[in-house]
C-alpha cells in the first residue's frame, strides 16, 4: 500500500510538472492555498537551511528553510512546535553531472512546499496549515488534501513534521 501511494505521488508529481502552467492558470489568482490560504512567505530564501534530502520515487533534491522561530525550534528539539514556526521545503530535479559518476546537482525546480503552525486555525490537521505550489502558483485542492494524511501518518511523532535540524 505504502509503495503504491509513492507511485501514486510521484504520478501526480509528474502530470502537475508537465501542466504547471495550465494548471497554475486555472487557479484563482489570488495566490493562496486552496483549503489552508497559506502563501509563500516574503523573504523565504534568505531563511537558514534546516535540512537537505532526496526523494527517489520523485528523483528530487530538496531543501528545508526555516524563519527565525522554526531554527530556534528545530536547534532545541522541543515539541511541538510553537506556533509561528514555518518552513519552505524547495524541490529540484536530481541531475547526474556529466562524466563524474555519483555525482549530482540541481536541475529544474520542482514545487515550493509550505507548513505553518497555528494551532487555534489549523486545529483539525495537527496545527499545521499547508501550501503546496509549482511557478509560485498553488496547486489544486485535491493535491492539498494529500498533505496532512502524509504527515500524519509518518511524521505524528514529531508533530507532524518530518524534517530534523541537521539531519
Amino acid at each position: 500500500m505504502r509503495q503504491n501511494l509513492k507511485w501514486a505521488l510521484a504520478a501526480l508529481m509528474v502530470t502537475c510538472a508537465a501542466t504547471a502552467v495550465p494548471l497554475a492558470a486555472s487557479l484563482a489568482d489570488d495566490g493562496a492555498s486552496p483549503i489552508f490560504g497559506v502563501r509563500i512567505p516574503e523573504g523565504y530564501r534568505d531563511w537558514k537551511l534546516i535540512a537537505v534530502g532526496q526523494e527517489v520515487a520523485l528523483n528530487e533534491l530538496r531543501g528545508v528553510l526555516g524563519n527565525a522561530r522554526a531554527v530556534e525550534a528545530s536547534q532545541g528539539g522541543a515539541l511541538p512546535f510553537p506556533d509561528g514556526t514555518v518552513f519552505v521545503k524547495l524541490a529540484w530535479k536530481h541531475v547526474p553531472v556529466e562524466g563524474l559518476d555519483g555525482a549530482f546537482v540541481s536541475g529544474s525546480p520542482t514545487t515550493v512546499q509550505i507548513m505553518v503552525k497555528d494551532s487555534a486555525k489549523y486545529a483539525t490537521t495537527g496545527g499545521w496549515g499547508f501550501g503546496r505550489f509549482i511557478d509560485g502558483k498553488p496547486v489544486d485542492e485535491a493535491q492539498h488534501r494529500t498533505c496532512f494524511a502524509c504527515h500524519e501518518a509518518h511524521a505524528k511523532d514529531h508533530d507532524f513534521v518530518f524534517t530534523r535540524y541537521g539531519r
